[in-house]
């Protein structure tokens, strides 16, 4: 059997970097005696959609800088993905134990044979919202039509809840130009003006707004019950690896909890762990407080999946074409891991 820390990243040259420099600190550590009384812990990785400087994982950076893993034993580290999609299939084949993808994005993979579940979703709300320029003439979905957007990936879990909010007004993919332009592109080309708007997160959103008054917010929640992040794992490591899978899950929980229960301390202990960010402190305030409201809020039991929202939103992308099949619900998630 092996052990959850001993899966490998995805094989790519940023993972093959990554494990050389591993490589490295671990020899270090080895022969440094101020760390030979230390008490070991596993190393882990955690796979996410895009880079973790990004505000959309402040509850993943707020659980390792509060020790939250440290404490169950485990030493994380963040690997980048190319999108939901990919976490989902690294995650299904094994190549990371855990990852982190919209709360839905079993119901698009499993049907094609990527055996993974959504063990935690990050709040009751949604992660994506449309934000377009206010000077051209956008106000709702249906006036998307004929107009341009950004979005990072359309390998993005995001791009997919968007075709599905689309889909549930009747209108096609084709009816509107998306450009797939990677993260630094998304809000940059919105405020040239490049694009009429942007498949967006809220700290994207709050980006628009202070750089364009004016700009419309249409959070994809007010047409379709798109989901929020989820933490992902495979059902060999559910089955196989349950204790590690439940700490995973619990540590992360206390980065959401703290923002939803004390935002400005949240701010403080994420700069913290990214310093980057030392001088933007009024700017993360106000993103931590937009996913506060958009996102994180709305959970009678924090981390747990709404069975019901997830089979009405797996009635919809099987009937639009977005998922290839319909699988048994309880194949989709599991809450045991948040209760």
């Amino acid at each position: 059997m092996r052990e959850p820390f001993r899966h490998r990243p995805p094989a790519t040259r940023h993972g093959r970097k990554l494990r050389r420099l591993g490589a490295a600190l671990l020899a270090l550590c080895l022969t440094s005696p101020a760390m030979a009384d230390a008490p070991a812990r596993q190393p882990v990785r955690i796979l996410l959609p895009a880079p973790s400087q990004l505000p959309a994982f402040a509850p993943w950076m707020i659980a390792r800088q509060l020790g939250a893993y440290a404490d169950a034993g485990y030493d994380v580290e963040f690997i980048t993905a190319q999108g939901g999609a990919d976490v989902a299939k690294q995650v299904g084949v094994g190549n990371a134990p855990i990852g982190v993808a919209l709360g839905d994005s079993p119901i698009i993979v499993r049907p094609n044979g990527i055996p993974v579940k959504a063990v935690a979703v990050m709040g009751g709300g949604s992660l994506a919202v449309i934000v377009a320029r206010g000077d051209r003439g956008i106000q709702s979905l249906a006036d998307l039509r004929g107009k341009k957007l950004s979005v990072m990936s359309f390998q993005e879990s995001n791009y997919i809840a968007f075709l599905g909010a689309l889909a549930s007004k009747g209108i096609a993919k084709t009816d509107v130009s998306v450009q797939a332009v990677g993260p630094a592109g998304v809000v940059s080309l919105v405020l040239a003006g490049s694009v009429d708007g942007c498949i967006c997160t809220p700290d994207w959103e709050v980006d628009v707004e202070n750089a364009s008054p004016g700009a419309v917010a249409m959070p994809i929640t007010a047409d379709f019950p798109a989901m929020a992040q989820g933490m992902l794992a495979s059902d060999s490591m559910i089955a196989e690896h349950p204790d590690f899978v439940r700490a995973m899950v619990q540590a992360s929980l206390k980065g959401m909890r703290l923002i939803i229960d004390n935002p400005a301390e949240a701010v403080k202990i994420y700069i913290q762990a990214l310093p980057t960010f030392a001088d933007k402190q009024a700017l993360m305030t106000q993103i931590l407080e937009n996913y506060r409201q958009r996102t994180y809020r709305g959970q009678p039991v924090l981390g747990a999946v709404d069975p019901e929202r997830l089979a009405k939103l797996q009635d919809f992308y099987v009937a639009n074409g977005l998922a290839k099949s319909r699988e048994p619900l309880a194949d989709l998630y599991t809450n045991k891991f948040v209760e």
